[in-house]
């Protein structure tokens, strides 16, 4: 009986540790994910002004070898 008792509370003990696990890790992807996104609203004006750049570069390339 005592070892019942027991084993009903290591499973309860291990049932609140994954719980605290599970929502620990849920937690730390909606950072992760927030993170990303505000991340990317930083960068899509550098890759807009590095994509103009390059087709700048590739146009006065062009022009350089269309007149040589």
């Amino acid at each position: 009986m005592v070892l019942l008792i027991v084993w009903i509370a290591v499973a309860v003990v291990v049932l609140v540790v994954l719980g605290g696990l599970v929502f620990s890790l849920l937690g730390a992807f909606r950072r992760l994910t927030r993170e990303v996104r505000a991340l990317e609203g930083e960068l899509r004006p550098v890759l807009a002004q590095v994509q103009e750049t390059l087709a700048r570069a590739s146009e006065t390339a062009e022009r350089r070898t269309a007149g040589s």
